[in-house]
């Protein structure tokens, strides 16, 4: 069990790491986290819905994601109210106080999930929460060291060195743990280094000696490997890809405050002639190749957001002068004429007008649609000048049903969860410079992703632009190959037949 010293220090990806070591030495392998809090989602194939890092970390492992490997699912809707998801499916929306009266519901499902994962894998790799030692939730554990209890886990505490005091934080978190806890602590790991390890080394030698738990290894801070984030994007991240010199086309990503499912953008982040920019507050929109709404959990208040921002009016005016918009899940209900909600399912709001640049409406039901989805690109025009006919893999994640208008759809559905179907999704507005969709994870579609680039770059009087293939096994076989490197491997292995 990989669990850390704070949030964001690292346990998602080195669980991956770990996931694909294991499979590389021929392991039957799966990863496991209790309970997730994340905006960053992905669909099962048989339409269940968990935490985007659990399902990077199968596909590291080699295996189709599956509910059991994240049984809760906490989707923030609110400072104080989330939607809770168990086992792929919407319990309910609830408020933080009233969270613990449903902890032995949970407890089952998460015991239940595991025990089916165990009877299945020769090894399960467990992902913590945050920090095993916050004190005012032990109490209510149902992620941490209670997990690692129930089954008799090792455990690997991580601390990140980059973000300092890793010192006091490794030593203060064993000191906060019970004593049996603490003795599930078999070793640390310190992650994101960058420096002269001999002068780390002092420090090191002296917490073995301090503790009485060995130190498994350092791994290096990375610049080079792109895996999926499981929470949104680091200050330093957004700053650097917003200072972005060398680049030829300027995509805006409006930093709605609760997009969801950012991942859908890592591969325009990569393309080495992007810009990618998350338009936040106070940010200048200034004048991008593309416009990007992303997915929302909250349309209704992010729509809010736009016009308290004076920024609805900048895109519908840039978009009217010829600047392409595309709209993704809550970013699709947000471009259409207007949004309904008589149910109260987002907002007190009967009803709310939106941006008005496609001719659709959206209605919000109380019950989630949750797709793996297989498209053709049917309309040959516009932004999708040079994607016509194109198969396209994604995913759907929402709330509302939308209207299609008599305009014929932009992508012809063909099956849903593994279902064949006759479809349809989306739409195209007449000069097909608005584009709205329901499918998450269009852009890691490689010649999808190659046709709406080359189509701004035409605009800008370039023929072609250079456009990578992107192989998510390259990325993990690298950064299983950087792990193996950095951490010690006898003692792992020893560890892991321990357990």
């Amino acid at each position: 069990m990989i669990q850390g010293t704070g949030s964001s220090v690292g346990k998602s990806v080195l669980v991956t790491a770990l996931c694909r070591i294991f499979r590389q030495e021929g392991l039957n392998v799966a990863p496991f986290k209790a309970q997730n809090m994340s905006l960053n989602s992905f669909v099962t194939p048989d339409g269940g819905e968990i935490g985007r890092a659990q399902a990077v970390q199968a596909e590291a492992a080699g295996r189709e994601p599956c509910v059991e490997m994240n049984p809760v699912l906490l989707k923030p809707e609110t400072d104080n109210r989330c939607q809770i998801i168990v086992k792929g499916k919407l319990l309910g929306r609830m408020a933080a106080t009233d969270y613990p009266a449903l902890q032995t519901q949970l407890w089952a499902a998460i015991t239940e999930s595991l025990e089916s994962l165990r009877a299945l894998y020769d090894v399960i790799v467990i992902e913590g929460a945050g920090s095993p030692a916050e004190i005012n939730l032990k109490e209510r554990d149902l992620v941490n060291m209670r997990v690692a209890r129930y089954c008799g886990a090792r455990v690997l505490l991580v601390a990140d060195i980059d973000r300092g005091g890793i010192f006091a934080s490794l030593v203060g978190t064993l000191e906060l743990l019970d004593p049996e806890e603490r003795a599930l602590v078999k070793a640390f790991v310190v992650n994101k280094f960058r420096g002269d390890y001999s002068l780390l080394k002092p420090g090191l030698d002296w917490l073995e000696k301090r503790t009485l738990v060995p130190v498994a290894g350092v791994i290096p801070y990375y610049h080079d490997i792109h895996i999926a984030e499981e929470d949104s994007l680091s200050l330093e991240k957004r700053r650097a890809m917003k200072e972005k010199s060398d680049f030829f086309l300027d995509i805006a990503v409006i930093g709605l405050p609760h997009l969801a499912n950012f991942d859908d953008f890592d591969p325009l982040e990569r393309e080495p002639g992007v810009r990618l920019r998350y338009i936040e507050r106070d940010d200048k929109l200034g004048n991008p190749d593309l416009i990007i709404l992303p997915g929302t959990k909250s349309t209704m208040a992010d729509l809010a957001y736009l016009r308290i921002q004076g920024l609805d009016k900048e895109i519908i005016d840039m978009a009217r002068r010829g600047t392409p918009v595309i709209g993704i899940c809550g970013g699709y209900q947000i471009l259409g004429r207007v949004i309904y909600d008589p149910d109260h399912v987002e907002s007190m709001q009967a009803e709310t007008s939106g941006l008005a640049l496609l001719s659709v409406s959206t209605r919000f039901h109380p019950v989630k649609s949750t797709h793996q989805v297989t498209a053709r690109v049917m309309l040959g025009r516009g932004l999708l000048q040079r994607a016509g006919g194109l198969l396209v893999e994604g995913y759907e994640i929402h709330m509302g049903e939308t209207e299609h208008d008599p305009m014929p759809a932009p992508f012809h559905t063909l099956a849903r969860s593994r279902a064949p179907c006759d479809g349809r999704d989306g739409s195209l507005s007449t000069d097909g410079n608005v584009l709205g969709t329901y499918l998450h994870g269009l852009f890691h579609n490689n010649d999808f992703r190659r046709a709406i680039l080359n189509e701004l770059g035409a605009r800008k009087g370039s023929r072609l632009v250079a456009v990578s293939e992107f192989s998510n096994a390259n990325q993990y076989d690298r950064l299983a190959f950087l792990v193996r490197s950095s951490l010690d491997m006898e003692l792992i292995f020893r560890l892991l037949k321990q357990g």
